[in-house]
């Protein structure tokens, strides 16, 4: 195996940031690894902190470059990495969240395509997918996008070839093996099953994001009276892209 191939692996993300790479595929067991080694870095780092990201296999550390070095913050890092031991009391500690969520074809308009994709009925589209239990992995792409996973392996399907120019705030959607939630409108690529009345992000509420990286959630089927009793918004989408 090449000193490339090996993991743990630092990745330099510029003149202030370093891209620990801790794992080659994306799986749940990696959260308690990406919960310790963020905990050493936010003690280890201190005030030359300037942020950190975690994802489904890496953690990114971002620090001050006028009070750390590249070099400084690297043999840093190095040394959290030596005797690093999974946090699983820590991985375990985020909280639970239920999304309630309109499955339908007019603001779920891939249902059907990723029905006819798995060789299920939409109704076990549905039932699969509000049957998991989804992990936070990562927040990124715009605030308050939640990367959750992992996805029954059957409802496993490709992003569309041609994203749409909207996706309506609260779309429920998934991609691959992830499932996620739109936190305001934007331009998206993933297979949309519905939508969820839930404030996804919110700039008056502390931490802005209702989810955070290790958290579950669970999407809960309501009807349309109820999504929009709950404040969601029920407006058909347009399918013009």
């Amino acid at each position: 195996m090449s000193e490339r191939d090996r993991l743990p692996r630092l990745e330099s993300a510029g003149l202030d940031g370093w891209l620990v790479r801790l794992f080659a595929r994306i799986d749940e067991a990696n959260l308690p690894w990406l919960a310790a080694l963020t905990r050493r870095c936010e003690a280890a780092f201190g005030d030359t902190l300037v942020d950190l990201v975690p994802s489904y296999t890496t953690l990114l550390v971002v620090f001050d470059p006028l009070q750390l070095s590249p070099d400084k913050a690297r043999c840093r890092l190095v040394e959290l990495l030596t005797d690093l031991a999974p946090d699983d009391e820590q991985a375990a500690a985020g909280e639970v969240h239920e999304l309630p969520t309109w499955y339908d074809p007019s603001v779920g308009p891939d249902l059907e395509r990723v029905a006819a994709h798995a060789g299920l009925s939409v109704e076990q589209v549905i039932d699969c997918h509000s049957q998991g239990v989804y992990r936070v992995f990562a927040l990124g792409f715009v605030p308050g996008f939640a990367f959750m996973g992992l996805l029954d392996e059957r409802l496993a399907t490709p992003r569309l070839e041609t994203p749409r120019r909207r996706v309506p705030l609260g779309s429920v959607a998934i991609t691959g093996r992830q499932t996620a939630a739109y936190p305001m409108q934007t331009p998206g690529g993933w297979n949309l099953l519905g939508r969820t009345s839930a404030r996804l992000f919110d700039r008056d509420r502390e931490g802005f994001s209702l989810l955070q990286v290790g958290d579950r959630v669970r999407f809960v089927p309501v009807d349309r009276d109820t999504l929009q009793r709950q404040g969601g918004d029920v407006t058909p989408i347009e399918e013009a892209r």
